[in-house]
């Protein structure tokens, strides 16, 4: 489970993705979403606004799974 650090209070799904490398910019979060599988914490969501804080255990299909950590 790799890591992504942060250095805000939280991130939104769509940051997330974007600085997970997941997709190549934030445009591309709505699309993603629309086709391919993210729990977070073991539950399914497809928000792109979705906050995302330390802690958090993100799995995304096709690309990994990851944890949310505070910088």
């Amino acid at each position: 489970m790799k890591e992504i650090f942060i250095q805000t209070e939280y991130i939104t799904l769509g940051q997330f993705l974007k600085l997970a490398d997941c997709i190549a910019t934030g445009g591309h979060a709505k699309f993603f979403l629309q086709e391919n599988e993210v729990l977070i914490n073991g539950e399914p969501d497809n928000r792109r606004g979705r906050k995302l804080y330390g802690g958090d255990k993100v799995e995304v299909e096709g690309c990994g799974s990851f944890t949310v950590a505070r910088a």
